[in-house]
């Protein structure tokens, strides 16, 4: 009886103690905090400059995921009327994007709020709401996320992603 009790104790300590454990945290330092945060001034000032080789390089490489998913109807009327096989996720990505920016004449920018930056280690994620402008007027807005690696000491972006909600005009 007494071996029974002291195993139950032992149980319920262990289940006590699992509920109040905090999981580990992320590793990050601030001097990665403040170069992460700086990728993001670097590419909102190179948005502003049109200066596509300074908005490629703080990519990764040129080739990376950025998309912004379409809505499941927009996939529906895409497949109904041009290409069953559209799955939402658009090609050309970062290359089409650094090509608009050099062609268009008028001013560009992208204004960022509620900016969050969680890193672990070599990995980093930036999360804000966005408002994509084109001479002075909002385009879109929404959520867009980053994901960043950490490679040769520097902080590169290797996926993008956003939601897209158009302005009222």
């Amino acid at each position: 009886m007494v071996h029974i009790m002291r195993a139950s104790l032992m149980v319920l300590w262990m289940a006590a103690s699992t509920a109040f454990a905090q999981p580990p945290k992320p590793v990050g330092t601030p001097a990665d905090f403040a170069a992460i945060t700086r990728v993001t001034e670097d590419f909102q000032a190179a948005l502003k400059s049109k200066d596509a080789v300074k908005l490629s390089s703080l990519m990764l490489h040129s080739n990376i995921l950025w998309s912004s998913p379409a809505s499941d109807q927009q996939v529906a009327t895409m497949r109904r009327e041009t290409d069953p096989n559209f799955d939402g996720v658009r090609a050309g990505g970062f290359n089409d994007f650094v090509q608009f920016i050099k062609r268009e004449k008028k001013p560009v920018e992208e204004r960022f709020y509620n900016v969050k930056i969680t890193q672990d280690r070599d990995i980093a994620w930036v999360m804000f709401d966005y408002e994509f402008v084109l001479d002075g007027a909002v385009q879109n807005y929404g959520v867009e996320t980053w994901q960043m690696v950490k490679r040769g000491g520097q902080w590169k972006i290797f996926a993008v992603t956003w939601s897209t909600n158009f302005a009222d005009k």
